[in-house]
């Protein structure tokens, strides 16, 4: 990390191998004073950067040709680094980047969590390209490296194994040159989808976002990776909206997928007059790359008081190519409004047909209670169908206040009868390193909650058994309770406004998972059939957790977590 080596310079200090790359973001600090990087290695020169730029971070590539003992210099009288890190690219799938060094604007919290994914630096949200490629899963994410508020938009990268155990890669795409010149949030890259080619390539897919851009702010555009790290040029594939439905223009999020035809589909969220709308496109090219065509609105939602659909996904729940696997369309409802509990941004699944020209609903259900589970992404995976969102929501964002966030615990995606499960995928109990006293949540000191990664099961006697356990959090109002209203999160910040009301309504739930982190909970009841999430407006790890009431109807398990 950063040494300061006189009071007019700064230092990175590492050792490379042979071939490696450093990527990092320079700023100037005043106009007409350029900044300058220089890198050195075992005491010789061996390249540098510059930038004119006052106005935004400019990303600078250094290559160590012959590795050594590097050093990365710079005048921060002159200079202001963001970020900078570095990999070899021969190594960087198994090893993932070395960060070397972040900025007080872009640092994640002091009290990280612990075992759900966050980026190495910076603002994250949508999650994109969520898939399995040449056997390892590709996590994309919407990310703005320079400071923990949205701005410019990049696509970040990370890959796995298990979908749970992450390693950070290079960022992957960045807005436009234009866009890259200046922090004003005019648009950038913004959220898509990724396929596997036949050649082992990655094909991703996105909408570029350019304000005020006339005729069309967004379009859709693609960009093939060989290698699985670094995107190539990226094409424009859909330039327009398709004309004579009165959209907005809101033409955004493309995910794509092969459908049970054989044709890959693409679906898009946008809005006209009447509320929110879901468009479905074809093509017959079997690299997905040209040839898209408007086939109709694939699915229409104009409740809740909502604008634009965003992030539509839609998953098959079982083998895409049988007659009788049902599907689940999903996507975020913009602005909506829950009006007994006051939530936004509500998420709905709609479970039904598609034969790839249209979609036959056959029930519908909100997918998770409290919200904080936004953006979607799914695919399958092997026999299972596995998706992810940003732990986060809209409400909670603010152009004033700094915000860290992370991603959810991935989910299975479950047919039960006229229900869809979303439990965590069975590979989170590998995350499971102790057993904890359970019998201290109905003792007065209640069960010590060590580094607030802990996971509590909770067995009552009979479906719907009222119970209520309290949370010690240093900052918050926190627990989980059932009554005859249904299954809830209790959550509230002193001398905020009171919260929404996080209430699965009716649920009579028999088992209850309890999943804390830093800055999060999730709640899996009765195999998922109800599922609800909060991000925590704090990073400090809760305290104790005790049963208050109905602890004589329950069983108790608890295990610390850990990656």
């Amino acid at each position: 990390m950063t040494e300061q080596t006189s009071s007019l310079s700064a230092a990175l200090t590492t050792r490379l191998a042979p071939g490696s790359h450093i990527h990092l973001w320079l700023k100037a600090r005043q106009s007409g004073s350029p900044a300058r990087l220089t890198l050195t290695l075992d005491g010789h020169s061996a390249g540098e950067a510059n930038t004119d730029n006052a106005a935004e971070f400019a990303f600078r590539l250094l290559e160590a040709h012959k590795g050594g003992s590097a050093v990365l210099a710079y005048d921060p009288a002159t200079t202001e680094l963001s970020a900078a890190y570095a990999f070899h690219p021969d190594q960087v799938m198994e090893e993932g980047i070395a960060l070397l060094s972040h900025g007080p604007a872009n640092a994640p919290p002091a009290d990280l969590p612990l075992y759900h994914f966050t980026p190495p630096f910076g603002w994250m949200n949508d999650p994109n390209g969520f898939g399995r490629f040449g056997g390892s899963a590709h996590l994309f994410y919407q990310h703005y490296p320079h400071s923990l508020r949205w701005n410019n938009m990049h696509w970040g990268h990370a890959v796995s194994q298990d979908v749970l155990r992450w390693r950070h890669l290079p960022i992957f795409l960045f807005p436009n040159d234009e866009l890259s010149k200046t922090a004003e949030g005019l648009g950038g890259a913004f959220s898509g989808s990724a396929i596997a080619e036949g050649d082992g390539s990655i094909r991703v897919f996105f909408t570029e976002q350019v304000k005020d851009r006339e005729p069309e702010e967004q379009n859709q555009w693609s960009a093939v990776s060989t290698d699985g790290v670094t995107a190539g040029p990226a094409e424009l594939v859909l330039p327009a909206r398709p004309e004579g439905l009165n959209l907005t223009l809101d033409f955004r999020d493309p995910y794509v997928i092969k459908g049970p035809d054989g044709r890959f589909k693409m679906l898009l969220g946008s809005r006209d007059r009447d509320g929110g709308v879901v468009l479905l496109y074809e093509t017959d090219d079997p690299q997905a790359a040209t040839g898209w065509r408007y086939l109709g609105i694939l699915h229409r939602e104009n409740r809740f008081g909502m604008t634009a659909a965003e992030c539509p996904c839609l998953v098959p729940l079982g083998p895409p190519e049988d007659a009788e696997t049902r599907w689940a369309l999903i996507f975020a409802l913009l602005t909506s409004r829950c009006p007994q509990t006051g939530r936004r941004n509500l998420t709905i699944a709609t479970v039904g047909r598609f034969d790839g020209q249209s979609f036959s609903p056959e029930f519908e259900q909100e997918l998770d209670f409290a919200t904080d589970a936004y953006a979607f992404q799914g695919f399958r995976d092997g026999d299972d169908t596995i998706a992810i969102a940003w732990l986060a929501n809209w409400t909670d964002v603010s152009k004033k206040i700094d915000f860290h966030s992370a991603m959810t615990l991935p989910r299975r995606l479950v047919l039960e009868g006229d229900a869809l499960l979303s439990p965590p995928i069975d590979a989170v109990e590998t995350l499971r390193s102790a057993a904890l006293d359970a019998g201290a949540l109905q003792r007065p000191e209640g069960l010590a909650l060590g580094d607030g990664a802990v996971e509590i099961l909770l067995t009552a006697t009979q479906a719907g058994a009222a119970f209520r356990l309290e949370i010690d959090h240093p900052d918050l109002t926190l627990g989980v309770e059932q009554t005859g209203d249904g299954l809830a999160i209790l959550y509230g910040v002193p001398g905020d406004k009171p919260a929404p009301r996080y209430l699965a309504r009716d649920a009579a739930a028999k088992e209850i998972r309890i999943f804390l982190d830093r800055g999060s909970i999730e709640v899996f009841a009765d195999g998922g059939r109800w599922s609800g999430t909060k991000r925590l407006k704090s990073f400090a790890p809760a305290k104790a957790a005790r049963l208050t009431s109905g602890g004589d109807l329950l069983e108790a398990k608890a295990f610390a977590l850990a990656l």
